[in-house]
């Protein structure tokens, strides 16, 4: 395949948008998206079985697309237009329909072979959808309402794609990946607001007698510390009681689950010995602490599982 693009460019893209797509070219699509990613971290860890490489692309596709679809366009009545145009995409999937966007024609088997269902897909839309329309949240149930659309369908899907489908390790799951993204909207407070979102609850604000005009002008004082301290503890708490999954499921993806555990919770204990103050900078993991991560995760799995 020539010429590989990414979903914003896709989109503008007639002939790309317009033409059909056979499995193996699909297939090459999905496998150059996924390993072609501007995140700092690889979709397919080096640990995952390499039979199970080519489902994640497709599965990391889907999600990457919706995302893009969302973030990257630059205009809302846009993205909303084209994330109703994916939705579509996905039920003709299900529904048994033609097919003819890469994603979805390398995706249907994937689901078919695992018994992937519909929802955590369509969720994710859901949650990229209510991005455009919701920039506010009143208080913690709109924030974890968000979570439950936006990061807890991402475990699950991992969950599927490694043989597991039961609710005690779904709902482990989503805990971690509700401490996952709450993390990343503490870390990444100010990059949201150019987005002019904000995913602090406002009658926590309020409960400090801090308001989101502040924020904005980046004041930092006591106020927002104490709004910061309740925040990253809140987060915390999901990852300490998402953290029994890692002995609940194979050592490859243990490695995995404790990593992005172990490593958001170094991110709120940087934003913690930072004094809280994430408005004048970004707590970031160097890349010596990321090997001192994956040092101590593969000792405290090699020791867990040998137990």
């Amino acid at each position: 395949m020539s010429n590989p693009l990414v979903p914003a460019d896709f989109v503008r893209n007639a002939e790309a948008m317009q033409r059909a797509w056979g499995l193996t070219e699909a297939e090459q699509y999905t496998h150059w998206l996924a390993t072609h990613h501007y995140e700092n971290f690889h979709v397919v860890s080096f640990l995952l079985p390499k039979h199970l490489h080519q489902d994640f692309y497709n599965v990391y596709s889907y999600c990457r697309w919706a995302d893009d679809l969302g973030d990257e366009l630059g205009d809302t009545a846009d993205s909303l237009r084209l994330l109703a145009w994916w939705r579509d995409e996905l039920d003709r999937m299900y529904e048994g329909g033609e097919v003819r966007h890469p994603v979805f024609v390398a995706l249907r088997g994937t689901a078919k072979k695992y018994g992937i269902p519909r929802q955590p897909f369509a969720d994710l839309i859901t949650a990229f959808i209510q991005d455009q329309t919701v920039t506010r949240y009143d208080d913690w149930a709109g924030v974890l309402g968000y979570c439950v659309n936006s990061a807890n369908p991402v475990g699950r899907l991992v969950l599927y794609l490694c043989g597991y489908s039961d609710p005690e390790r779904q709902r482990l799951s989503d805990a971690t990946c509700t401490g996952l993204q709450l993390t990343n909207f503490w870390q990444d407070v100010t990059v949201d607001q150019l987005k002019d979102r904000v995913y602090l609850p406002l009658d926590l604000l309020a409960r400090h007698n801090y308001t989101v005009d502040e924020m904005f002008a980046h004041k930092f004082d006591g106020r927002f510390r104490d709004v910061m301290r309740e925040a990253v503890d809140y987060a915390r708490g999901f990852f300490l009681t998402g953290l029994p999954l890692v002995n609940m499921v194979n050592r490859r993806l243990s490695l995995d689950l404790d990593l992005f555990s172990r490593g958001g919770m170094l991110i709120l204990d940087k934003i913690e010995k930072q004094g809280f103050d994430v408005l004048s900078r970004r707590p970031k993991v160097s890349k010596g602490e990321r090997v001192r991560l994956l040092i101590t995760s593969l000792v405290r799995t090699a020791f867990a599982k040998a137990a």
